[in-house]
């Protein structure tokens, strides 16, 4: 899946189950119908993107994305090359691109296999529930380095598992 799309599925999916988020993207991938992005984008209204699901911040967030894209701001070539500190620059001055967003993009995108995603609530959490205060969970995933993204793989199919006591 080209960036663009990419980043418009992280922020449709952002703060959601991933039940939801797929039943969100799904409708989303229906209405676009196979059409670019961007050309998508300039004939679709507002009401027929909440349609799918979206909010109406989301909608604002991927039209900004299929503007971004239009301007060359998202060529994946570039964006790649970038270390991850001028990654997460280079997205979140994308309306609706925040740090998670980039941390997805980087991990699932990107495949970086050292990004500890601190503002992923689950991740968080679980770390926590395995070693203790927030503070110890920081220098736990710190110790992770270079794999940090593979420990939050790893977390979250734990949870999606259900092999975690509550």
């Amino acid at each position: 899946m080209p960036l663009p799309e990419k980043l418009c599925q992280a922020v449709a999916g952002q703060q959601l189950s991933v039940s939801a988020a797929h039943t969100i993207w799904t409708r989303f991938e229906d209405l676009r119908d196979g059409r670019p992005l961007v050309t998508f984008l300039s004939r679709v209204d507002d009401q027929e993107l909440r349609g799918c699901g979206l909010s109406f911040a989301k909608v604002r967030s991927i039209r900004a994305i299929g503007e971004a894209a239009k301007s060359g701001q998202l060529e994946a070539d570039r964006v790649m090359r970038l270390d991850h500190v001028e990654r997460t620059a280079c997205l979140t001055k994308i309306r609706g691109v925040g740090p998670w967003t980039a941390d997805m993009i980087g991990i699932f995108y990107c495949g970086d296999p050292d990004i500890w995603p601190d503002g992923d609530l689950v991740a968080q959490r679980t770390l926590q529930q395995l070693v203790g205060r927030r503070s110890t969970t920081i220098r736990v995933a710190a110790s992770f380095s270079p794999w940090r993204s593979r420990l939050a793989m790893a977390l979250w199919r734990a949870v999606d598992s259900n092999v975690l006591p509550d």
